[in-house]
């Protein structure tokens, strides 16, 4: 009688984790509101700077340029902007 509860608990155990660490793989691809593929993205954050406890400089590349914005807390700004080089593009 104990062995065959052993033996249901040796099965049972590892498949139960395998299927809790499945849905949390699968959670973690297909997140609720997201596609199943990645898709490229139009705008892409290059680097962000805290200004201070709610604000932020960002550096944004959209459409071949390269945009300076100033984040704050309810708005964005656009400080700058320049053109996105051969080099920079490249490497």
């Amino acid at each position: 009688m104990m062995t065959a509860y052993i033996l249901r608990l040796l099965v049972l155990v590892p498949l139960v984790a395998g299927l809790a660490f499945l849905a949390l793989w699968l959670w973690r691809k297909v997140q609720p509101g997201m596609a199943l593929r990645q898709r490229d993205r139009l705008v892409t954050l290059v680097d962000a700077v805290p200004l201070g406890a709610t604000g932020r400089l960002a550096v944004v590349e959209f459409s071949g340029k390269r945009l300076l914005l100033a984040v704050a807390r309810g708005q964005v700004q656009l400080l700058s902007e320049a053109p996105i080089t051969e080099a920079e593009r490249n490497g």
